[in-house]
Protein backbone atom coordinates (compact mmCIF):
# COMPACT_ATOMS: atom_id res chain seq x y z
CA UNK A 1 0.00 0.00 0.00
CA UNK A 2 1.35 3.41 -0.98
CA UNK A 3 0.44 6.24 1.38
CA UNK A 4 1.70 9.44 -0.19
CA UNK A 5 1.92 8.72 -3.94
CA UNK A 6 5.18 10.67 -4.19
CA UNK A 7 8.68 9.72 -5.28
CA UNK A 8 11.07 8.77 -2.48
CA UNK A 9 13.54 11.39 -3.75
CA UNK A 10 11.25 14.24 -2.60
CA UNK A 11 10.93 12.98 0.99
CA UNK A 12 13.25 14.56 3.54
CA UNK A 13 13.97 13.63 7.13
CA UNK A 14 14.86 16.03 9.92
CA UNK A 15 14.23 16.25 13.66
CA UNK A 16 12.56 12.85 13.76
CA UNK A 17 10.01 13.66 11.08
CA UNK A 18 9.56 12.74 7.42
CA UNK A 19 8.27 15.50 5.13
CA UNK A 20 7.40 15.75 1.44
CA UNK A 21 9.28 18.54 -0.31
CA UNK A 22 6.41 18.91 -2.78
CA UNK A 23 3.54 18.98 -0.30
CA UNK A 24 4.11 20.44 3.15
CA UNK A 25 0.93 18.78 4.42
CA UNK A 26 2.58 15.38 4.05
CA UNK A 27 4.56 14.82 7.24
CA UNK A 28 4.85 11.90 9.66
CA UNK A 29 6.92 11.01 12.71
CA UNK A 30 8.40 7.64 13.64
CA UNK A 31 5.58 6.77 16.06
CA UNK A 32 2.83 7.26 13.48
CA UNK A 33 4.94 5.62 10.77
CA UNK A 34 5.32 2.50 12.92
CA UNK A 35 1.55 2.22 13.02
CA UNK A 36 1.47 1.83 9.24
CA UNK A 37 3.49 -1.39 9.23
CA UNK A 38 0.45 -3.67 9.15
CA UNK A 39 -0.93 -2.02 6.00
CA UNK A 40 2.21 -1.22 4.00
CA UNK A 41 3.09 -4.84 3.17
CA UNK A 42 6.39 -5.05 4.99
CA UNK A 43 8.81 -3.65 7.54
CA UNK A 44 10.44 -0.26 7.33
CA UNK A 45 13.93 -0.70 5.91
CA UNK A 46 16.90 1.64 5.68
CA UNK A 47 20.61 1.39 5.00
CA UNK A 48 23.62 3.48 5.83
CA UNK A 49 27.37 3.40 5.61
CA UNK A 50 30.34 5.09 7.19
CA UNK A 51 33.81 5.62 5.80
CA UNK A 52 36.29 5.89 8.65
CA UNK A 53 39.38 7.61 7.23
CA UNK A 54 41.64 6.31 10.01
CA UNK A 55 40.28 2.77 10.03
CA UNK A 56 38.14 1.05 12.61
CA UNK A 57 40.65 1.27 15.44
CA UNK A 58 42.51 -1.53 17.17
CA UNK A 59 40.75 -4.16 19.26
CA UNK A 60 42.38 -5.78 22.26
CA UNK A 61 41.48 -8.58 24.64
CA UNK A 62 42.87 -11.33 26.82
CA UNK A 63 41.35 -14.54 28.21
CA UNK A 64 41.96 -16.65 31.31
CA UNK A 65 40.87 -20.28 31.68
CA UNK A 66 40.88 -22.74 34.57
CA UNK A 67 40.53 -26.34 33.41
CA UNK A 68 40.29 -29.77 34.97
CA UNK A 69 41.61 -32.73 32.98
CA UNK A 70 41.16 -36.42 33.68
CA UNK A 71 44.53 -37.99 32.71
CA UNK A 72 42.87 -41.40 32.37
CA UNK A 73 40.31 -40.32 29.76
CA UNK A 74 41.69 -37.03 28.45
CA UNK A 75 38.37 -35.29 29.16
CA UNK A 76 38.80 -31.55 29.71
CA UNK A 77 36.33 -29.46 31.69
CA UNK A 78 36.44 -25.67 31.71
CA UNK A 79 35.55 -24.75 35.28
CA UNK A 80 36.15 -21.01 35.11
CA UNK A 81 36.60 -18.61 32.22
CA UNK A 82 37.25 -14.86 32.14
CA UNK A 83 37.19 -12.48 29.17
CA UNK A 84 38.88 -9.08 29.45
CA UNK A 85 38.37 -6.83 26.43
CA UNK A 86 38.67 -3.22 25.34
CA UNK A 87 35.26 -2.44 23.87
CA UNK A 88 35.88 1.25 23.33
CA UNK A 89 32.82 3.12 24.57
CA UNK A 90 30.38 0.44 25.74
CA UNK A 91 27.11 2.07 24.70
CA UNK A 92 25.12 -0.97 25.83
CA UNK A 93 27.24 -2.81 28.42
CA UNK A 94 24.81 -5.73 28.72
CA UNK A 95 24.93 -6.35 24.96
CA UNK A 96 28.73 -6.00 24.99
CA UNK A 97 28.96 -8.58 27.77
CA UNK A 98 26.73 -10.96 25.81
CA UNK A 99 28.92 -10.60 22.72
CA UNK A 100 32.03 -11.33 24.75
CA UNK A 101 30.44 -14.41 26.33
CA UNK A 102 29.01 -15.67 23.05
CA UNK A 103 32.29 -15.29 21.18
CA UNK A 104 34.21 -17.04 23.94
CA UNK A 105 31.72 -19.91 23.97
CA UNK A 106 32.20 -20.41 20.24
CA UNK A 107 35.97 -20.35 20.67
CA UNK A 108 35.81 -22.90 23.50
CA UNK A 109 33.82 -25.15 21.18
CA UNK A 110 36.49 -24.85 18.52
CA UNK A 111 39.20 -25.53 21.07
CA UNK A 112 37.73 -28.68 22.60
CA UNK A 113 34.96 -30.21 20.51
CA UNK A 114 34.03 -28.88 17.13
CA UNK A 115 35.46 -30.45 13.99
CA UNK A 116 34.38 -31.62 10.56
CA UNK A 117 34.68 -35.36 9.92
CA UNK A 118 35.30 -35.98 6.20
CA UNK A 119 35.43 -39.50 4.77
CA UNK A 120 37.61 -40.75 1.91
CA UNK A 121 34.94 -39.79 -0.62
CA UNK A 122 35.05 -36.17 0.54
CA UNK A 123 31.68 -36.36 2.27
CA UNK A 124 31.03 -34.80 5.64
CA UNK A 125 29.98 -37.51 8.09
CA UNK A 126 28.79 -35.26 10.92
CA UNK A 127 26.65 -32.77 9.04
CA UNK A 128 23.83 -32.63 11.60
CA UNK A 129 23.81 -31.09 15.04
CA UNK A 130 23.29 -34.58 16.46
CA UNK A 131 26.84 -35.46 15.42
CA UNK A 132 28.59 -32.07 15.24
CA UNK A 133 29.63 -31.57 18.85
CA UNK A 134 28.99 -27.98 19.92
CA UNK A 135 29.26 -26.89 23.56
CA UNK A 136 26.05 -26.71 25.56
CA UNK A 137 25.27 -24.99 28.83
CA UNK A 138 26.47 -28.12 30.65
CA UNK A 139 29.95 -27.67 29.10
CA UNK A 140 30.45 -23.94 29.72
CA UNK A 141 30.70 -22.23 33.10
CA UNK A 142 29.38 -18.73 33.66
CA UNK A 143 31.84 -16.66 31.66
CA UNK A 144 33.10 -13.71 33.65
CA UNK A 145 33.65 -10.47 31.74
CA UNK A 146 35.71 -7.37 32.34
CA UNK A 147 34.85 -4.52 29.96
CA UNK A 148 37.69 -2.06 29.48
CA UNK A 149 36.54 1.26 28.02
CA UNK A 150 39.16 3.17 26.04
CA UNK A 151 37.20 5.27 23.50
CA UNK A 152 38.17 4.65 19.89
CA UNK A 153 39.36 8.00 18.48
CA UNK A 154 38.62 6.81 14.92
CA UNK A 155 34.88 6.37 15.58
CA UNK A 156 32.36 9.17 16.19
CA UNK A 157 30.90 7.31 19.18
CA UNK A 158 34.18 5.85 20.39
CA UNK A 159 33.10 2.23 19.93
CA UNK A 160 35.17 -0.78 18.90
CA UNK A 161 34.14 -4.11 17.42
CA UNK A 162 33.24 -6.66 20.09
CA UNK A 163 31.66 -9.89 18.84
CA UNK A 164 34.39 -11.38 16.65
CA UNK A 165 37.39 -10.75 18.86
CA UNK A 166 36.61 -13.25 21.67
CA UNK A 167 36.32 -16.20 19.26
CA UNK A 168 40.06 -16.69 18.62
CA UNK A 169 41.71 -16.43 22.06
CA UNK A 170 40.08 -19.55 23.63
CA UNK A 171 42.10 -21.84 21.37
CA UNK A 172 45.43 -20.53 22.67
CA UNK A 173 44.11 -19.95 26.20
CA UNK A 174 42.88 -23.51 26.65
CA UNK A 175 45.97 -24.86 24.92
CA UNK A 176 48.12 -23.01 27.45
CA UNK A 177 45.94 -24.22 30.33
CA UNK A 178 46.36 -27.83 29.17
CA UNK A 179 50.11 -27.28 28.93
CA UNK A 180 50.22 -25.88 32.46
CA UNK A 181 48.18 -28.80 33.78
CA UNK A 182 49.82 -31.71 31.97
CA UNK A 183 53.08 -30.41 30.52
CA UNK A 184 52.07 -31.27 26.95
CA UNK A 185 51.73 -28.85 24.04
CA UNK A 186 48.87 -29.53 21.62
CA UNK A 187 49.10 -27.75 18.27
CA UNK A 188 45.97 -29.11 16.63
CA UNK A 189 42.32 -28.44 17.42
CA UNK A 190 40.04 -29.64 18.69
CA UNK A 191 42.08 -30.65 21.71
CA UNK A 192 39.85 -33.66 22.25
CA UNK A 193 40.47 -36.54 24.66
CA UNK A 194 42.12 -38.80 22.08
CA UNK A 195 44.72 -36.18 21.18
CA UNK A 196 45.41 -35.45 24.83
CA UNK A 197 45.93 -39.13 25.60
CA UNK A 198 48.18 -39.56 22.55
CA UNK A 199 50.26 -36.54 23.58
CA UNK A 200 50.54 -37.87 27.14
CA UNK A 201 51.66 -41.28 25.84
CA UNK A 202 54.22 -39.66 23.55
CA UNK A 203 55.50 -37.55 26.44
CA UNK A 204 55.90 -40.57 28.71
CA UNK A 205 57.63 -42.49 25.94
CA UNK A 206 60.13 -39.73 25.36
CA UNK A 207 60.83 -39.53 29.08
CA UNK A 208 61.52 -43.28 29.18
CA UNK A 209 63.92 -42.98 26.25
Amino acid sequence: MVRWEVDAAVISFADGEFTSLTDSELRVGFKELAGWLDVTSGPIMASGSMDLPDGGGGIFGTHIADVEIDPETGKTDVIRYTVIQDAGTAINPQAVEGQMQGGATQGIGWALNEEYVINDEGQMENSSFLDYRMPTMTDIPKIETVIVEVPNPAHPFGVRGVGEIPIGPPLATIGNAIHDALGIRLRQVPMKPGRILAALAASRGSEGA
